[in-house]
């Protein structure tokens, strides 16, 4: 991106200088760099994008842990509810809790393996109801699938930071 006195210059909208000249639209692009550097126009690169599942900002990851949240006054942050007897908002004895990244990537874990041994379940049934027995490959595919997900659970929360969490993400096996 061009900067011009530390403000980012967007190709394609005319602007103007310190002391005041005016320059068109296409002056970015038509512009030699010995032109650009002489009314103190740099070339920085843009930032890196974040991987915004896990990170805020560069080098602001996401908290892990789950947070209770509190008050300024530090007193505890309670859910509220609609009372329409007195037509107002009343707290509740539920304390409000930021999910943190663990506790999101579990649930997120337990999504995919339900809906994963959603599609044999009704073997499982067909076994308990009629004692049918569950084809050898079937029961496979669902230890396979519990193993796995037993094994991201564990690694989740065995995890001390953002990187490692990535790392436990970028390595799930579910072999479909």
């Amino acid at each position: 991106m061009f900067l011009l006195n530390g403000n980012r210059l967007p190709e394609g909208t005319a602007f103007k200088d310190a002391e005041g000249n005016h320059y068109p639209q296409n002056w970015l692009n038509l512009s030699t760099e010995e032109e650009k550097n002489a009314i103190g126009i740099t070339w920085v690169a843009d930032p890196a994008p974040v991987d915004t599942r896990f990170y805020w900002d560069t080098n602001l990851p996401k908290a892990l842990e789950d947070k209770l949240e509190t008050k300024e006054d530090g007193s505890p942050l309670y859910k509220q509810v609609y009372d329409k007897a007195t037509e107002s908002m009343v707290d509740t004895t539920e304390q409000v809790v930021t999910k943190g990244l663990k506790t999101q990537y579990v649930a997120q874990v337990k999504d995919t393996a339900g809906k994963l041994l959603n599609t044999t379940d009704w073997y499982v049934i067909r076994k308990a109801e009629r004692n049918v027995e569950v084809p050898s490959e079937v029961a496979l595919k669902r230890t396979q699938v519990v193993a796995e997900a037993n094994r991201l659970e564990t690694d989740i929360q065995a995890s001390t930071t953002v990187e490692q969490l990535i790392e436990v993400f970028n390595n799930q096996n579910w072999k479909k």
